[in-house]
């Protein structure tokens, strides 16, 4: 076992700074990283990344509009296991969001059962409403592929 660590390269050195500099820099730089990438909704198609997660894993599962109804957390399994690891009551928070026609103008998600009312009542839970693509998220994932 070697005792002595090789010197730096040339040029490469360690200069100090102080620990509220470096934690407020940090700090700004990673809440910056997560608005620009997860909370604000991209320009193009007013989705963001679990938006696009949720439609990407419904399309790929074959949950289309000319086929039936499929349970929810069936699709939010699907979801949670291949393509965003993160909390089931996130996604499918998502996934009513997509099938409410007073949450966006062109729901992409066609619900069936309960998925709240605009007086903020809540949706049932996941197991027991159903959902599958609604045509215009076919259109928008024509060309996925």
């Amino acid at each position: 076992m070697v005792d002595v660590l090789p010197p730096p390269p040339p040029g490469d050195r360690v200069e100090p700074v102080g620990i509220e500099v470096e934690m407020q820099r940090s700090y700004l730089d990673y809440a910056m990283s997560v608005i620009v990438g997860r909370a604000l909704p991209e320009v193009r198609d007013g989705l963001k990344p679990v938006h696009r997660r949720v439609l990407y894993a419904m399309y790929d599962g074959g949950y289309r509009p000319d086929r039936g109804y499929f349970k929810c957390a069936r699709v939010v399994g699907d979801v949670m296991g291949n393509y965003h690891p993160h909390g089931d009551s996130a996604i499918y928070d998502t996934l009513v969001r997509l099938a409410q026609p007073w949450s966006l103008r062109y729901p992409l998600v066609d619900g069936n059962g309960n998925f709240g009312s605009p007086g903020n009542d809540p949706a049932a839970a996941m197991r027991y409403t159903e959902c599958r693509l609604a045509p215009l998220a076919m259109e928008m994932l024509r060309e996925i592929d």
